[in-house]
């Protein structure tokens, strides 16, 4: 996983990609059908790939989409926090946020998001 931004008070977002499942083309057409709307997809890496830089009901959307695609489909989903980049025109997290603590302390203790204690 990818290291919280360095630079302080510097607005990160998250990259939320899923390696699309191996599958015949009707199948492929079901996942694409789920995730084009909310994930963009590139051919040579077979990545869907969307970035979220606030938790809001688009977000959700995102994260829902995602979600069902590894269910159905047995896809892998991944959360990476990442700078944003300059072109980057949405709304971005702060590193003093819930999430960034969140993120922060998954990426200190090198488990999975799914796997962090209850607090």
């Amino acid at each position: 996983m990818t290291a919280t931004p360095q630079s302080p008070g510097a607005g990160w977002i998250l990259r939320v990609s899923a390696r699309s499942a191996p599958a015949g083309d009707r199948t492929f057409e079901q996942q694409r059908q789920l995730l084009s709307s909310v994930a963009g997809f590139d051919p040579a890496t077979t990545l869907w790939t969307a970035f979220i830089g606030q938790l809001d009901a688009r977000a959700l959307q995102i994260l829902q989409s995602l979600y069902d695609a590894s269910n159905r489909f047995g896809t892998e989903v991944r959360l990476e926090p990442i700078d944003a980049p300059p072109t980057w025109q949405g709304p971005t997290f702060a590193d003093d946020s819930d999430v960034a603590a969140i993120i922060t302390a998954r990426s200190d203790q090198n488990r999975q998001l799914g796997q962090l204690p209850l607090a």
